[in-house]
């Protein structure tokens, strides 16, 4: 009866990871498909700047009212409901006739993921009682969601040379069709027996106060700091603010801010946020590096970034068992640290360096961060009663949005800085895609020199990004191994 208990557990357990992995794979899988869209649709540049960023957008501002939501109404019953709307959205997305519509679905699209990253969290911690299983669950979890972040240029490289832009957003629909059946058979339902009274201008506080916050980030990176930027800073940082203060009054708060007063439960979040600051920034810009600076193929640059993939993979399931045999401060604190000496190692990077250098760092990168995000996304969930299951996880994944968001704007504006103060022609200032593009309708010679200076300039603060990204993540281990010295071993 144990073992077929235990069987059922993991079987039910495979459909959250299916589910993780797909929101995962639609967060990076766009980025190729953009050059296709604007061919197509003939988008502005505003459109297509929210055709790429609303999906976040949406998807960070709902994390937290999600996950109470769940926690209310049940997190099985969110779950399926959000399986079935990512589904239809994404057949939306894939079939959009115009710019319009396609924000539309995207925005639809980060509705329906916002509901599933909390509830599939939140659920593991009801499925595995036993904490030994529970961080072995919890590595694997973390494992799709990193995986399913460094296969999505994979995947769209792939159909991209074969299909059309919208293949890769429908692929989502027939693993849907299947996770939706599967899901109502085999996984068990929760929620908080006594949640309180739902309010409204506690999830309209979160909704504005992190989409303005994303939205200023994102756009202060590509843009500076123009008046609508801070506007938006303003009104966003105002409404955590005051949402953090309304939480402390309500005497059911839609999430417990209390929980940060532990320094644990803080530090924690704060790791995870810089664990996947250096993996977001970092794989974004590399990706681009591969395609216009190295000259690869979208497949090509996609299959380049496989040894995270994989090291955060393996990493990621084996956290449960390093911490076994060190500690939780050790682990942790070692996995950002690994994760700021990857980026360290980037520091010596050239137009000319060769793959082996950039497969080691990748490599060691994806340890890293596979560590970091497993236990910290443990930590999180374990340091709350699974009653509060969904709104913890949401914080979670609040973080690794944000640690995302922060991750493309802090090294994209170093980068477009150092590439903007270059010697190079006024017209292809804005992008090094620009630099590529133009330099393909210019004589051999004079196509040769732009393309050297500006591939040297992108480079170049690339290199300068990952040692300041370096610096930042190795300091965060160090206030890891301090905030965590009092952690209970539980070996």
């Amino acid at each position: 009866m144990q073992r077929r208990g235990r069987t059922g557990r993991w079987l039910a357990f495979s459909v959250l990871v299916l589910a993780v992995l797909l929101i995962a794979v639609d967060a990076t899988v766009l980025s190729l498909a953009t050059p296709f869209i604007s061919r197509e649709l003939g988008p502005t540049g505003t459109q297509l700047l929210w055709i790429g960023d609303v999906y976040s957008f949406v998807l960070a501002g709902l994390l937290v009212t999600m996950g109470s939501l769940g926690d209310r109404i049940g997190r099985k019953k969110l779950l399926l409901i959000g399986a079935t709307a990512f589904g239809v959205a994404s057949a939306l997305v894939a079939y959009a006739p115009s710019a319009e519509l396609l924000i539309a679905a995207r925005a639809l699209l980060g509705v329906a993921g916002a509901t599933l990253m909390p509830s599939t969290l939140a659920l593991i911690r009801n499925i595995f009682a036993d904490p030994a299983e529970r961080s072995t669950a919890i590595g694997i979890w973390a494992a799709g969601a990193s995986a399913g972040t460094a296969f999505g240029p994979v995947v769209g490289g792939f159909l991209l040379e074969h299909f059309w832009w919208g293949s890769v957003f429908l692929i989502n629909v027939p693993v849907m069709a299947v996770l939706v059946p599967v899901g109502l058979w085999l996984l068990p339902e929760s929620r908080d027996p006594a949640p309180g009274p739902w309010d409204p201008a506690s999830v309209g506080l979160s909704l504005i106060g992190m989409i303005g916050t994303v939205y200023a980030i994102k756009e202060a990176a590509v843009h500076g700091l123009r008046p609508d930027v801070a506007a938006a800073a303003v009104v966003g940082v105002g409404s955590l603010i005051v949402f953090a203060r309304r939480q402390l009054r309500l005497p059911h708060p839609l999430i417990d801010v209390r929980l940060f007063r532990h320094r644990t439960f803080t530090g924690v979040v704060g790791a995870n946020l810089v664990s996947v600051l250096g993996l977001a920034g970092l794989v974004y810009f590399l990706s681009q590096y591969f395609q216009l600076v190295a000259g690869y193929a979208p497949l090509k640059a996609g299959l380049a970034e496989l040894p995270a993939t994989i090291a955060s993979t393996v990493s990621g399931v084996l956290a449960g068992a390093l911490v076994r045999r060190t500690s939780m401060r050790i682990a942790l604190s070692g996995g950002i640290a690994l994760t700021g000496l990857a980026m360290a190692a980037l520091t010596v990077l050239r137009p000319d360096t060769g793959y082996p250098l950039l497969g080691a760092a990748l490599f060691v990168l994806g340890v890293g961060v596979g560590i970091a995000f497993t236990l910290a996304s443990d930590v999180v969930l374990s340091s709350v009663p699974k009653e509060q299951a969904g709104a913890a996880s949401a914080v979670s994944e609040t973080a690794y949005e944000l640690g995302m968001a922060l991750g493309i704007a802090t090294i994209g504006s170093i980068v477009t800085g150092v590439y903007r103060s270059a010697a190079l022609p006024a017209e292809v200032r804005e992008s090094l895609a620009t630099a590529v593009d133009t330099a393909a309708r210019l004589p051999a010679a004079r196509s040769a020199e732009l393309l050297e200076t500006a591939r040297a300039a992108f480079t170049d603060g690339l290199a300068i990004a990952s040692g300041i990204g370096a610096v930042l993540l190795l300091a965060s281990a160090a206030a890891i191994w301090v905030v965590f010295r009092d952690y209970p071993d539980r070996r």
